[in-house]
């Protein structure tokens, strides 16, 4: 590697280079994502055994080996890019199981439920934003990074074998469903909240119709036709299946949209096929190894400057939505006519707030719509109530991780 290296040196007369103790780019992402998995890894046992969620350790991996920790990585920026690539797999997962039907009846089911208690949430969290002195503008984003529940904790705290596929389960996944629809529709918005407004306007009411009918189209005559061929194929199926999320994405983004709109919007339109559930299984461990890239970035990302200025609104945000959501959620489910006993048992899973509230302060910084001192707000309040929920929920209800053996379900 060292002989190579040098070879391209002479080659383009960068003899200077050799002088300077960096390493090459490429082993530079080598060892970044060593740092990545290898420390996540040993972080991910101390979470576990501590019975917390995993993506805490890939947070706190990020802030051990980011600038603000030991320095092994001195530039978060680095790994930035490849990490949306986890965003992007995880709306186009999302995607695939929004499937016709499914999305009928989870509307049928859970809309009043999900629109009625996010609207409440936005007010808390605007209410706590305007109080501490934020600006109404920025004010909106908090209220909008305050109206999610966390899809991944809540999803992998709950125990498939018990509640999946039983009443509790299906009310859950439809809240959460139903909350990352909203959630996409917020990253939209903010993301061209800092361009024109006739931009915008125009971005969401032709570019997005536009993208759906050509992803139908595109579907129905060239990559159904294609999957019917070649199915037996999996290598191509796997292949094909990405090609088409990243392909998506990368059109969304050209036509000034986000790239997680793109694939969110792939994944809808191959919903309805048959192989669809195969795509998502194969899928799922690309997206796992991209968020956690995703999440430790974050972390490399944390100024301890910054969050010692936000702490104490962080604090307050955190705190007072981590009671408020399950108290709301158990009423409101109530009155449809569900148990008391199973309202508030469903209220603490869906308490916290979202990793797509990290994903709305990413954006918002991005596009300028907030200041660091809020984006840090959004970010230290969604990771505190990502330790405090996740800690109650496995002390509390069956999860695959709960402290007592009775608790805990697979």
């Amino acid at each position: 590697m060292v002989y190579r290296y040098a070879l391209r040196c002479i080659r383009y007369n960068r003899f200077e280079v050799l002088l300077e103790p960096t390493l090459p780019t490429s082993e530079g992402v080598i060892f970044t994502i060593f740092l990545v998995f290898a420390g996540a890894a040993v972080l991910a046992t101390l979470a576990l055994a501590a019975r917390q969620a995993m993506i805490l350790a890939y947070i706190a991996m990020g802030a051990i080996a980011g600038p603000a920790g030991v320095g092994w990585v001195s530039d978060p920026a680095m790994v930035e890019g490849i990490a949306e690539i986890g965003i992007m797999f995880l709306l186009y997962l999302l995607g695939l199981n929004l499937y016709p039907q499914k999305l009928v009846e989870m509307l049928r089911q859970a809309t009043f439920l999900t629109l009625s208690t996010s609207i409440l949430f936005a007010i808390i969290g605007f209410t706590i934003a305007v109080a501490f002195g934020i600006a109404w503008p920025e004010a909106l984003v908090v209220a909008a990074a305050s109206m999610f529940s966390s899809t991944i904790l809540g999803l992998k705290l709950l125990p498939t074998t018990a509640l999946h596929h039983r009443h509790a389960g299906e009310i859950i996944i439809s809240v959460l469903l139903i909350q990352d629809i909203i959630a996409i529709l917020a990253l939209l918005i903010i993301g061209s909240w800092g361009g024109a407004v006739s931009t915008a306007l125009l971005q969401i009411l032709v570019g997005l119709p536009a993208l759906v009918v050509l992803a139908w189209l595109m579907e129905k005559f060239v990559l159904n036709k294609l999957l019917q061929t070649y199915d037996s194929i999996q290598e191509y199926v796997f292949l094909l299946a990405i090609g088409w999320c990243l392909g998506f994405a990368q059109l969304a983004h050209y036509i000034g949209l986000s790239f997680e709109i793109g694939a969110f919007i792939a994944g809808v339109s191959l919903a309805a096929s048959p192989i669809s559930r195969y795509i998502a299984e194969s899928l799922k461990p690309i997206r796992d190894f991209f968020l956690v890239i995703f999440f430790f970035t974050l972390g490399a990302a944390l100024d301890p400057t910054m969050v010692k200025a936000v702490i104490v609104p962080a604090a307050v945000l955190a705190g007072v939505l981590l009671l408020a959501k399950p108290f709301i959620f158990k009423g409101f489910l109530v009155y449809q006519g569900e148990s008391p006993k199973l309202s508030a048992e469903m209220g603490l899973r869906l308490g916290q707030i979202s990793e797509f509230s990290l994903l709305i302060a990413t954006v918002a910084l991005h596009s300028q719509v907030v200041s660091r001192e809020t984006g840090y707000l959004i970010q230290v309040a969604t990771l505190i109530s990502f330790i405090a929920s996740s800690y109650w929920i496995v002390m509390r209800l069956p999860t695959p991780m709960a402290v007592s053996e009775k608790l805990r379900r697979d």
